[in-house]
C-alpha cells in the first residue's frame, strides 16, 4: 500500500477585513459636533428641501415636474390614454427612485384620486380616492392614463428657450428646471411637503379667482388681496368657516388657519343623515371609526347606525337616527367631538431661486408675475432671433430678383460644388448664410412668382420684428400679454366655488347655539396619586369600599353634576382644565382615569389638588409650607377661548402644602410643626391680580419649622378660640388647650 504523502505545512493567508483596505478606517478623529453636523447633515436636508419636498413658483416639486414633462414627451396632450406602467417606467429616466413613488405621484395628479381641483392627467381605471383611507389604486398595469387639457397650460412655448434645461441624472437627456406656466398654478392646486428642518402646507385657491387678484395686482400693486381672493376652495367641497380678520393674516404673512366643515342632509323619510361633503385633512373611515368610538363611550347615543355607502356616485357617509332625535342638534355635536370640522394649519414655503421662503399671497403673486413676466420675454426674444435670421435670408434672397439668369449663370459656371457659395456671394454682395440659402433653394422655384411671395413676406416680417422689439421695451406691453394669457385661462378653465362659505356672524351664531349639557348628578372621587372617578349615584349605592391602587387613598370627594368643568393643580404651578363630561362613568372597583395621562401631563408633573367648578365663583387659596398664604379670584383662571392648560397658577418661590378651593370666606385653622395653631379668617386674607403672587405671610415660622396641617375651622373644634385668633398678621400661633385634641377631634 503506497504511503499517504504527508500533508503540506502551507496554510492558507488569512483574508483582510474590508476595513483593512481603507485607509484610515477604524481611526478614532475628535470632531465638533457643529462640525459633524455641517458636513454630513446639512447636505443631506438642502437636497431633501431644494430637490424634494418644497415646490417652487411654478407650483411642481421635482417628482411632478419629471413624469408630467416625461408625459409630454411622449405627446400624451392629445391622443388616447395609454398603461401607466408605460408612463411610469419612462420616467425613470428622469426620476430614478422606483416605479412605487412615481405611480404615487401619478396618482395624486390624476383626475381619479380627486385631490386637486385642477387635476393634471386624466385618468381611466381605479385610482382611489384623497377622501377615503381603504380605497387603495390599481396597479399600474391596469390603469391608464394621459396628459388633462389644462396641462397644455404648463408647457406653453417651453420649446421656445422660456425656461433654462439641465442635464438628468446621467447626462442623457435635458429637462426643464421650471415649467412656463401661463397661471399660478402654485395657488391653485393643494401641496404639501415635508423637509428636513421645515415644511409646507399650500392650500388650493379657486382658479378664477387667482387669475382676477393676479390681474388686478398686475394693474395695481396695492391692491387688497381679500377683495378679489375670497377664501380657499377645496375639492372635497365643505364648508369654509370665514373670518376675514384671520383670512388677512393668512394672506399676509402666509401662516395661519381655518376651520372646514362637512356637508350633510337630511333624509326625512328614512330617518337617517347623509354626509356627501367632508374637511379635506380627513377621510371618511376615520370619521366613522371616531363616531363608533364614541358610541362605546357613550358620549353619542342618539343613532341606531353608521356605515360608509361612498360608490361610482362619490362620497356618503350614513347615519340613522333613533327616532325623535333633532338632526341638526346632533350634527352640532359630531362637529365638535369627530374631525367632521377640522382645521387647515397653512404655512405657504416656497422655493425661490433654489431658497425656501414663506410668504404672503400677495408676495407669491408678485414673484409669480416677475417669473411670469421673464419668461414672456425670452419667448419674445426667442421668436425676434428666429424672425431675423428669417428676414437675413430673404433679403438675401430678394437680391437674387434682380437678375436670376446671373445666379443660374453663377451656379452652372462653377466647376467645383465648394466654390459655388463663395461665387454666388461675389456676384450678388451676399454673406455666407444668405448665399448657402440661395444655393438651397431648389430649380423649380427659381422663378419669379416663387420670390415675389418670399419677398412678400419681408415687409410682414419687418412688421413683427418692430412689434417685438417694442415689446421687449415696455413692460407694459408684456403685462398686457399675461393679463391676455391669463383671461384665456379663466375662459378655458375657470369652475364655480366648491367650498361654500360661510360668513363669520353666521359661524358666530351656530357656536352660540344652546349647548345640550347633561346635567344627571355624579360624585367625583380623587386620589392621593393623581386618580379620578366618576360615579353616578345610582352605581354609588350598590358600591362597595372604593378601590385604590396599594399605597394610594381618596384625598377629595365632591357631589357635582357631569356638566361641571375640572381644574388640575399640579406641582410645577400649572392648571390643567377639563369637562367631567370628558370621563366616562365608572365603578367603585375600578381604579379610574390616571390624570396625567388623560391630560398628557408635562414629564414628571403631578396632580396636587383638584377643583370642580360650576361657576367661576370664590377664590382659590395657596398655603405654603413658610406659612405664607395667597388668595387669588377663581375667574383669573376663565379662559374665553378653550385653553386646556394655563402656566403660572400659583408662586414657585416656596414650597406648596395645599391649595384650597373657597367658595366663599371662612375661617382656616393652621398647625405648625413647633405645635402651635393659629385660627386665621380668609377675609384678612387680600386678593391679589397676578395668579402667581407669593401671598402675605400668615404665620410666623422659625428656622426648621413649617406648615404641618390646614382645614376649614367649625365652631367648637377648639376650646378657648379667642386665644388663637389675632388681629394682626403674621402671627405665632398660641399652643391648644388638651394638645391639640378637643371634643374628639383631633387634628392630626
Amino acid at each position: 500500500m503506497a504511503p499517504r504523502k504527508k500533508k503540506e505545512q502551507e496554510v492558507a493567508p488569512k483574508k483582510k477585513s474590508p476595513a483593512a483596505f481603507i485607509a484610515g478606517a477604524g481611526t478614532i478623529i475628535d470632531q465638533e459636533v457643529t462640525e459633524t453636523l455641517k458636513s454630513n447633515f446639512m447636505p443631506y436636508a438642502m437636497s431633501i428641501i431644494v430637490s424634494r419636498a418644497i415646490p417652487e413658483i411654478d407650483g411642481f416639486k421635482p417628482s411632478h415636474r419629471k413624469l408630467l414633462y416625461t408625459m409630454y414627451n411622449m405627446g400624451l396632450l392629445s391622443g388616447s390614454t395609454i398603461k401607466s406602467a408605460n408612463i411610469v417606467g419612462r420616467t425613470m429616466q428622469l426620476n430614478p427612485h422606483g416605479d412605487a413613488a412615481i405611480y404615487e405621484t401619478m396618482v395624486r395628479l390624476s383626475e381619479g384620486y380627486e385631490a386637486l381641483l385642477h387635476p393634471f392627467v386624466a385618468s381611466k381605471g381605479s385610482f382611489g380616492k384623497a377622501y377615503s383611507r381603504d380605497m387603495a389604486y390599481a396597479a399600474s398595469r391596469y390603469t391608464e392614463a394621459k396628459l388633462a387639457p389644462i396641462s397644455s397650460e404648463l408647457f406653453a412655448d417651453i420649446d421656445k428657450d422660456t425656461v433654462d434645461f439641465v442635464d438628468n441624472y446621467d447626462a442623457t437627456m435635458k429637462e426643464p428646471v421650471l415649467f412656463p406656466v401661463t397661471f399660478p398654478t402654485v395657488l391653485v392646486n393643494s401641496n404639501m411637503g415635508i423637509a428636513a428642518g421645515m415644511a409646507s402646507n399650500i392650500c388650493s385657491f379657486n382658479l378664477k379667482e387667482v387669475c382676477e387678484t393676479t390681474i388686478a395686482y398686475i394693474k395695481d400693486n396695492d391692491i387688497n388681496v381679500a377683495d378679489t381672493l375670497i377664501a380657499p376652495d377645496f375639492p372635497v367641497g365643505g364648508e369654509l368657516l370665514y373670518d376675514r380678520t384671520e383670512m388677512e393674516k393668512i394672506y399676509e404673512t402666509g401662516r395661519g388657519g381655518f376651520k372646514v366643515r362637512g356637508v350633510y342632509s337630511y333624509d326625512k323619510k328614512n330617518n337617517c343623515i347623509d354626509i356627501t361633503e367632508i374637511p379635506p385633512t380627513t377621510t371618511s373611515e376615520a370619521i366613522i371609526e371616531k363616531v363608533v368610538e364614541l358610541v362605546k363611550l357613550k358620549k353619542i347615543t342618539e343613532i341606531n347606525d353608521i356605515r360608509d355607502e361612498t360608490d361610482l356616485n362619490g362620497l356618503k357617509i350614513t347615519i340613522d337616527l333613533k327616532r325623535g332625535i333633532d338632526p341638526d342638534k346632533f350634527m352640532k355635536k359630531i362637529y365638535k367631538l369627530t374631525p367632521m370640522q377640522d382645521s387647515f394649519s397653512c404655512n405657504f414655503n416656497i422655493l425661490i431661486a433654489g431658497s425656501p421662503s414663506v410668504m404672503g399671497v400677495k408676495e407669491i403673486i408678485s414673484e409669480w408675475v416677475a417669473f411670469r413676466t421673464e419668461c414672456v420675454r425670452r419667448r419674445v426674444y426667442f421668436s425676434l432671433s428666429k424672425a431675423k435670421d428669417r428676414l437675413h435670408l430673404l433679403k438675401g434672397l430678394s437680391k437674387i430678383l434682380l437678375d436670376i439668369d446671373k445666379a443660374i449663370k453663377i451656379v452652372r459656371e462653377t466647376v467645383e460644388e465648394k466654390e459655388v457659395v463663395p461665387n454666388l456671394m461675389i456676384g450678388f454682395g451676399i454673406d455666407e448664410i444668405q448665399a448657402e440659402y440661395v444655393a438651397e433653394i431648389k430649380l423649380r422655384h427659381l422663378n419669379r412668382e416663387y420670390i415675389l411671395k418670399r419677398l412678400d413676406d419681408i415687409e410682414r416680417l419687418e412688421k413683427e420684428i418692430e412689434d417685438m422689439e417694442d415689446i421687449l421695451k415696455s413692460k407694459s406691453k408684456v403685462q398686457k400679454i399675461i393679463i391676455g394669457e391669463l383671461t384665456d385661462v379663466i375662459k378655458k378653465y375657470g369652475k364655480e366655488r366648491r367650498t361654500k362659505i360661510i360668513g363669520a356672524s353666521e359661524a358666530a351664531d351656530n357656536s352660540a347655539e344652546e349647548k345640550e349639557v347633561d346635567n344627571s348628578p355624579v360624585t367625583f372621587f380623587f386620589t392621593h396619586d393623581g386618580y379620578f372617578k366618576k360615579i353616578t349615584p345610582q352605581s354609588l349605592r350598590m358600591s362597595g369600599e372604593q378601590k385604590c391602587k396599594e399605597g394610594d387613598y381618596i384625598t377629595q370627594t365632591v357631589e357635582s353634576t357631569n356638566a361641571a368643568e375640572l381644574m388640575f393643580f399640579t406641582n410645577k404651578q400649572q392648571v390643567y382644565k377639563t369637562s367631567a363630561e370628558e370621563f366616562s362613568e365608572t365603578k367603585a372597583s375600578a381604579l379610574g382615569d390616571y390624570i396625567p395621562a388623560k391630560l398628557d401631563f408635562d414629564e414628571g408633573e403631578v396632580p396636587v389638588y383638584m377643583t370642580v367648578v360650576d361657576k367661576y365663583v370664590g377664590n382659590m387659596l395657596f398655603v405654603y409650607e413658610n406659612g405664607r398664604i395667597s388668595k387669588v379670584a377663581l375667574s383669573s383662571y376663565e379662559t374665553k377661548t378653550n385653553r386646556k392648560k394655563l402656566i403660572k397658577a400659583y408662586c414657585d418661590k416656596f414650597p406648596l402644602f395645599c391649595a384650597i378651593y373657597m367658595p366663599e370666606e371662612k375661617d382656616l385653622v393652621l398647625r405648625s410643626s413647633n405645635g402651635r395653631v393659629l385660627i386665621v379668617s380668609s377675609a384678612a386674607i387680600p386678593v391679589k391680580g397676578v395668579k402667581d403672587n407669593g401671598g402675605i405671610a400668615v404665620m410666623t415660622q422659625k428656622r426648621g419649622q413649617k406648615i404641618e396641617e390646614v382645614k376649614i375651622y367649625e365652631k367648637g373644634m377648639l376650646e378657648n378660640e379667642h386665644r388663637l385668633r389675632t388681629r394682626t398678621l403674621p402671627a405665632a400661633g398660641n399652643k391648644p388647650v388638651g394638645g391639640g385634641k378637643q371634643d374628639g377631634i383631633d387634628l392630626d
